[in-house]
């Protein structure tokens, strides 16, 4: 019988372990399951995707690589399946052999319990989770910690693992996906930012997302601390959270700051809720923001022309972040739009659209979502491609404005992910005569 409810003793030598999905996440469960001695087997649908870096790896150790559709056949007598970030375990789960206690688990999971007791300073949320991690990371920093910065935000937790590093703290960005994967990992400090409408396109509901957000909580007990947006109290009532729990809003406590937008102030206030615990001082934590800039593809400046502000806010890809976009700017905005929809009522943010918004250009997929929604409050134009749009509100832009790229969707119906699409944006804008 498959289990989802959490692992009964960590993965060890002579398990037969398959990994599905050949990224930087996979490739680094495989590497730390060999260096356990796991027998391993890679799965990856698209062969391309798989670097030579790995297949070499794969063939110097002994690791099994199978490509294009997954079938039962590929987790035959598997002691445990590792899932990469983005694929969702309802996928997986039929295709396992119904006979055997195979066990289902994020690489985060994976890596959690080969730790040496470094203590976890864990960040999710639908929206400012990278943000948060970094302005965490970067206060424990100016403390004179030593930290790593991984999970979700770029470098798997199982790298850190296999380096044999040793820091004083782990900060990890966490998504859903792979919280859906944790049955045993414990952060010392858990924050949850938000929960909005995410991930409905692989979350078979908002109930599911929901518990996989507070899977986050489920191993702390009093002694450990659970920061949350102040919006979640009522929620939070509802779940099991039995760690000390401390609600945060924006309070301006740091006004000297790079950073737009009010939902960075309260990004700012709750790294340092979350780094209070191990001792960073509201001075150093002010260090630390005022020296901090934005991160690529999150409402970041590109270039002021001819007194038009362009900002790349790719990362924007749900309809609470584009709200979060719109609100950052007392300027008015010519919002860029379109891509692969996640989900949302678009209609729900007609007023605010009214408010700031000077013109829509939506470009590639999800037409149909957002021009019925807004076509009555504001100009709705289409293009084909961004570069089409970005040309069409340079075109329509006044001195004091703003061209904000903030799609509101995923980037696949054009860009391999959101970073391609924000380069993109950056190279179209860099070179506007």
């Amino acid at each position: 019988m498959t289990k989802y409810h959490g692992r009964m003793r960590p993965v060890s030598q002579g398990d037969k372990v398959v990994v599905v999905g050949a990224g930087r996440s996979g490739a680094a469960a495989v590497k730390l399951l060999r260096r356990l001695g796991a027998e391993t087997r890679l799965l990856e649908r698209d062969a391309a995707h798989i670097s030579e870096e790995i297949r070499k790896f794969a063939v110097d150790n002994d690791v099994e690589i199978l490509c294009g559709e997954h079938t039962p056949r590929h987790f035959a007598k598997a002691d445990f399946v590792v899932i990469s970030p983005g694929i969702p375990m309802t996928h997986i789960a039929p295709l396992l052999s119904e006979n055997r206690d195979t066990e289902l688990l994020a690489e985060a999971e994976l890596a959690w319990q080969h730790l040496q007791g470094e203590p976890i300073l864990a960040v999710t949320g639908t929206s400012g989770k990278t943000t948060t991690a970094s302005l965490a990371a970067a206060m424990l920093r100016e403390q004179g910690f030593s930290v790593f910065l991984g999970g979700n935000i770029g470098t798997p937790l199982s790298e850190y693992v296999t380096d044999d590093r040793k820091v004083d703290v782990l900060v990890l960005e966490l998504s859903s996906f792979q919280l859906q994967g944790c049955f045993t990992l414990h952060p010392r400090v858990g924050v949850l930012l938000n929960i909005s409408e995410n991930h409905l396109d692989y979350h078979a509901d908002m109930r599911e997302y929901i518990e996989a957000k507070f899977r986050l909580f489920r191993q702390q007990d009093e002694n450990d601390l659970a920061v949350l947006g102040k919006g979640l109290e009522p929620l939070t009532q509802c779940m099991s959270v039995k760690a000390r729990k401390v609600y945060f809003e924006a309070c301006g406590r740091f006004p000297v700051s790079r950073l737009l937008g009010a939902h960075n102030q309260a990004n700012m206030e709750v790294a340092w809720q979350a780094c209070r615990l191990f001792g960073v001082s509201e001075a150093k934590a002010a260090e630390a923001v005022a020296n901090f800039r934005a991160l690529p593809h999150r409402l970041e400046q590109v270039r002021e022309k001819s007194g038009v502000l362009y900002v790349n806010d790719s990362k924007c890809t749900t309809l609470s972040a584009l709200k979060v976009a719109l609100e950052a700017f007392d300027r008015p905005v010519h919002l860029l739009a379109g891509g692969k929809f996640k989900g949302g009522d678009p209609a729900s943010l007609g007023e605010l659209v009214r408010e700031r918004v000077r013109s829509v250009e939506l470009f590639g997929a999800s037409r149909e979502h957002f021009e019925p929604a807004w076509r009555d409050f504001v100009p709705v134009n289409w293009s084909p491609t961004l570069e089409k749009a970005v040309l069409r509100a340079e075109a329509s832009a006044k001195k004091g404005e703003v061209v904000l790229l903030a799609p509101a969707t995923a980037s696949f119906d054009i860009y391999i992910n959101y970073e391609e699409r924000g380069n993109d944006f950056k190279r179209i804008v860099g070179g506007l005569s």
